[in-house]
């Protein structure tokens, strides 16, 4: 990928560290606030390209820490897990990558967003998941704290999703898996041609 050179001689310098942490901080936050102290910034977050349209700029990137999970322990886990597949990724690529590779799902979710109206980050960080597998796919965790599994089955059943929410979901759900997986095909599409 010459071109991904290029971009990372040129452009290296704006690369955040540790973005996965940063994201997964704020998350955290939005979620203690709205959780924990009733503090709902929530609806002033959400993707709405109606409400971004009117001004609310900051919907276009805000929607990427609105909270998935409802538990405090389930947010625990899940925080874990995205900041350990996050800095595995960094170390494998490098800072600047992995920013790309987030940068782009952010991209094709918001480009996806403005055409359905739906913008979500949720298949965003199962395409972080996807890319976790693909390169460490015999990595074991902990399914429900007990059983190990490898990663490449748990990425198998991300893919069964995947295709489910594309044959079942909306066009809002299926703009935002298409766009999602864009930044992964960049990435890998050459391994599968």
């Amino acid at each position: 990928m010459k071109w991904l050179n290029k971009l990372e001689r040129k452009y290296s310098r704006f690369a955040i560290e540790n973005l996965m942490q940063y994201i997964v901080g704020i998350t955290v936050l939005v979620y203690l606030l709205a959780y924990l102290m009733r503090i709902n910034l929530i609806p002033y977050l959400f993707f709405s390209p109606q409400l971004i349209q009117r001004g609310e700029i900051w919907r276009i990137i805000t929607f990427i820490f609105i909270p998935e999970y409802g538990s405090l322990i389930s947010m625990f886990f899940a925080s874990y897990f995205y900041i350990m597949i996050g800095n595995t990724l960094e170390y494998h690529w490098g800072t600047f990558r992995f920013n790309l590779y987030y940068i782009f799902g952010i991209i094709g979710t918001i480009i996806a967003g403005m055409i359905t109206g739906y913008g979500t980050s949720h298949y965003l960080n199962l395409s972080l998941f996807l890319a976790f597998a693909y390169l460490y796919p015999d990595v074991e965790v902990r399914l429900f704290y007990i059983l190990p599994i490898k990663v490449k089955w748990l990425a198998y059943l991300d893919w069964f999703y995947f295709v489910i929410s594309l044959i079942n979901g909306s066009w809002g759900v299926r703009a935002a898996v298409i766009a999602s997986l864009i930044n992964f095909f960049i990435f890998f599409g050459k391994d599968f041609i």
